[in-house]
């Protein structure tokens, strides 16, 4: 592996005296191979929401930690997170989102297996000795469903309610469950999957960055929490300034890359994907509570088209503050204990795997 400094940047620092990540855990090609083990095969990853998987055969189609998955609804009713990876030659079984499937079949030689992952017929293969179809099924990964959410894990994660500790508390009685899947939208960024995150996990370069969402926004009141896995950033909404009405914006981080964005009426889910050192994807979802009002899905037009906005403007600073951190010229830099908390948490959580 690529040398990193030395063990000293694994240690923890308080926030009062912090400095960044190292530069090169955001540009090496073996530090990104290894995250893939160490960071995203043991983490919750949010990728579904329960009304894309209504019914009986209803699919979506993920990719963790290099794991190609589907996620589907078999005829008993449950949820299941398997490996969509034939166990024949590695041929894929479902390649895309869909509903009402009655089984899977592998593309390449059309092994069919049921939605529960049993295999049930295997083409041209009774002259193999010892060949007993009982015997194959596709692997299961772990999967958990909080509040509509779908997560799931290839490896042993942290419990999901340890993950999410606090977080029903917050949100109350705001019910992600009834909402409806609307779109998503991906955005191609060449950035590290982290400096993506960094972004995301400050307010401090809003006045900067975001002219339009710093005046949705109270700068003067915006607040971060921190708690074991997940942080919180959080700000009331400016009545006079916004189109979602009063209330309050509340943008959740969860370990390592997932991204609840919720304002009144809305959800937005982001997940950072990351393709290589320097290069990731970012998947938005966005979901809404039913409705025919002609004002109200004005109000979601206006949400996509400001959200795109945004995303437009951060993608431009993550892709120039990669391109300082491959310049050789910067190595960590100091943390603002008053602005950058949520990055501080999310640094030590990441020193902490490396350890």
């Amino acid at each position: 592996m690529t040398a990193l400094p030395n063990d000293a940047w694994t240690t923890p620092q308080p926030l009062d005296n912090a400095k960044t990540l190292p530069a090169l855990l955001y540009t090496s090609a073996e530090v990104h191979a290894e995250e893939q083990r160490r960071v995203f095969a043991r983490s919750w990853q949010c990728v579904a929401h329960v009304q894309q998987l209504a019914a009986v055969g209803d699919h979506v189609v993920a990719e963790v930690a290099g794991v190609p998955l589907v996620l589907v609804r078999g005829e008993d009713g449950e949820l299941r997170a398997l490996h969509n990876v034939c166990r024949h030659r590695a041929g894929p079984l479902a390649s895309c989102d869909g509903r009402g499937a009655r089984a899977l079949h592998c593309q390449y030689h059309g092994w069919t297996y049921t939605l529960s992952g049993q295999l049930r017929s295997a083409p041209e293969m009774r002259e193999a000795a010892d060949f007993n179809i009982s015997e194959i099924r596709l692997p299961q990964a772990r999967l958990e469903v909080w509040r509509g959410l779908v997560f799931v894990a290839i490896e042993q994660p942290p419990p999901l309610a340890e993950v999410l500790e606090g977080m029903d508390e917050r949100l109350g009685t705001i019910d992600f469950s009834a909402y409806a899947h609307h779109q998503r939208i991906s955005y191609s960024i060449a950035a590290n999957w982290k400096t993506y995150v960094d972004n995301f996990l400050e307010g401090y370069h809003l006045p900067h960055i975001h002219p339009g969402l710093n005046k949705l926004l109270d700068y003067r009141s915006y607040q971060t929490e921190t708690a074991t896995w997940h942080s919180l950033q959080s700000s009331p909404l400016d009545r006079t300034t916004n189109f979602y009405g009063s209330g309050e914006a509340l943008y959740y981080f969860i370990f390592p890359n997932t991204m609840l964005n919720i304002l009144p009426g809305r959800l937005q889910t982001n997940r950072v994907v990351p393709i290589s050192a320097d290069h990731c994807r970012v998947d938005f979802d966005f979901y809404y509570p039913p409705c025919e009002d002609s004002d109200e899905l004005e109000r979601r037009a206006r949400d996509l088209a400001f959200s795109d906005e945004v995303q437009v403007e951060d993608i431009a600073i993550c892709e120039r503050v990669q391109r300082g951190l491959a310049s050789g010229s910067y190595e960590a830099g100091r943390v603002s204990p008053k602005r950058e908390r949520g990055v501080h948490h999310f640094h030590e959580l990441i020193r902490r795997v490396w350890r």
